[in-house]
């Protein structure tokens, strides 16, 4: 048996209820791209289910281009976050069983964004000087004093909404293996202020010509206990991560992990661990839609990028046996029709496949660790300290039909 779990990065489906505290009350991911090209096209997510996921607020329309079907293949719901936070690790580590309350970290937005004692350490650790000390989009920092860095050899050093603090510097000026090493001092910085993320943002090209190559690098905070990885590889279970996962549990509790820097390339990994032999879970982030169209605001790339993965979903379902899982969810939304250019707090979406096993509602789910906890039961393992589980053990052939509200 294998359990697949895919977060589509960023796929969010509408405001969460306390979106207003974070500035994003209206938001939509995808309600509102697929108003804005005119209506998706996805006939894999759509036979699974997506579009019978109810609006989870009364003034959000439907899906354009994805009503709902009659038998969808795949048990349907959405969950809110209840951690602080509408970031990468704050989403994963609760679909990893865990609650960040209070949230990590963040750094001021305006100009000086990280505080004196922390810069000072860090240049001195790394025998260069920080430019940026600002909260900024990565691509915009980098035009602005990409020129300025080559000419120095400064790091460009910014934040954004997010806990993080990024580290971006051109291949020809700091080398790759100096980058990382830079964002390893800064993640020993960081750590007692409890920031998230440390990241490193490689780039190659001339000036007006700037591009951001694909071997970034997350440096996660240690998370203050186990993970549903840790806790499944400590019971056995072989754990496969694809995509950015390894940073984002500390290469913590993994069997093997492919590092991919493209949703096409963690696709192709996933199909590469489904070839293992024996039982195991694998884990995977669908990078693109956050990292290319999201932030970008760009909302007919994001749309392409749906269409790609259902695309190939319809190919990666057929390869998935009989007792095999297929969950697909996401850590957040990330609107390209809203205001600015950081992430959205957002329901995500929960579709949960089983060949041959008919699609039942899963509810409006208090928790993104219902996963982990629904992973737990899977598995047999000790429940954990949180969430409610909407899949009974691996011996067992079909869904529990839980008594959750709403859907």
């Amino acid at each position: 048996m294998k359990a697949v779990l895919i977060v589509l990065d960023s796929v969010g489906i509408g405001e969460a209820p306390d979106a207003a505290d974070y500035g994003d009350a209206g938001s939509a991911t995808l309600q509102h791209i697929a108003d804005s090209i005119g209506g998706l096209e996805l006939p894999t997510l759509q036979a699974m289910g997506l579009g019978n996921i109810p609006p989870t607020h009364p003034s959000l329309p439907p899906i354009l281009g994805c009503p709902a079907v009659e038998k969808p293949q795949a048990s349907f719901g959405a969950m809110q976050e209840i951690s602080q936070g509408k970031d990468t690790i704050t989403g994963h580590w609760e679909i990893c069983g865990l609650e960040i309350n209070p949230g990590f970290h963040n750094f001021p937005m305006e100009f000086p964004s990280f505080p004196p004692e922390l810069l000072d350490a860090f240049e001195k650790e790394t025998s260069r000087p920080v430019i940026g000390n600002k909260a900024a989009s990565g691509i915009a920092i980098i035009e602005e004093l990409g020129t300025e860095h080559m000419r120095t050899g400064a790091w460009i050093a910014y934040t954004s909404a997010d806990s993080v603090l990024q580290l971006a510097a051109h291949n020809d000026v700091i080398p790759l293996d100096e980058l990382y090493r830079g964002c390893e001092i800064a993640r020993r910085l960081c750590d007692p202020f409890k920031v998230g993320r440390v990241i490193a943002r490689p780039f190659n090209g001339s000036p007006g010509a700037f591009e951001r190559t694909e071997d970034r690098r997350d440096y996660a905070y240690t998370p203050e206990e186990p993970l549903i990885t840790e806790r499944l590889f400590d019971a056995g279970v072989p754990i496969y991560a694809a995509g950015k996962i390894e940073d984002i549990v500390v290469h913590r509790g993994l069997t093997e992990s492919i590092h991919s820097g493209s949703t096409g390339e963690s696709q192709k990994v996933v199909e590469q661990f489904m070839k293992k032999e024996g039982d195991g879970f694998i884990f995977a982030n669908f990078i693109d839609f956050d990292m290319l169209y999201g932030h970008r605001r760009d909302p007919k790339g994001y749309a392409a990028a749906l269409r790609q993965t259902d695309d190939w979903l319809e190919s990666f379902l057929p390869t998935l046996g009989h007792n095999d899982v297929l969950i697909l969810t996401a850590d957040h939304g990330n609107d390209p029709t809203f205001k600015g250019t950081d992430h959205t707090r957002e329901y995500v979406p929960l579709l949960v496949y089983q060949p041959g096993r008919p699609g039942e509602s899963l509810g409006i789910r208090q928790g993104f660790y219902d996963i982990a906890q629904s992973l737990a039961t899977l598995f047999n393992i000790k429940p954990l300290p949180r969430g409610r589980t909407f899949l009974t053990t691996a011996n067992e052939r079909h869904l529990v039909r839980p008594p959750e509200k709403g859907l």
